[in-house]
């Protein structure tokens, strides 16, 4: 078993910048990538970025250059630092957790809010 908390979501003016963690706990050995979806109202759940238990990282066309996601390992966190916010990332952040033997565990959400 899995258990991630996120954290880190707020309400922040366009232009501006927040640090979202997950802080991942149970079987944190069996972990082969983590990643951080978002939701907005009315959308489907989104890949936002992804990094693997090798440290490789994948993002979205849309918050490539933006958004970076890191890893502290002797934490066991995941960090994805969001900077030049735009209205339009404003959603439902979740932390995504995939284990070697393909399963998943999702985190509870933080919600972002970034006003014009």
């Amino acid at each position: 078993q899995v258990q991630l908390v996120e954290s880190g979501g707020g309400l922040v003016q366009a232009g501006g910048s927040l640090r979202l963690s997950c802080a991942v706990s149970g079987s944190t050995r069996s972990i082969n990538a983590i990643g951080w979806y978002r939701q907005a109202p009315g959308e489907q759940r989104e890949l936002v970025a992804t990094i693997t238990s090798g440290g490789n990282t994948n993002y979205a066309d849309s918050v490539k250059g933006r958004f970076t996601i890191s890893r502290d390992n002797a934490k066991n966190t995941v960090y994805l630092q969001m900077n030049s916010l735009k209205p339009e990332d404003t959603a439902v952040y979740y932390c995504k957790v995939l284990t070697i033997s393909n399963r998943y565990y999702w985190g509870q959400g933080t919600q972002v809010t970034v006003s014009s």
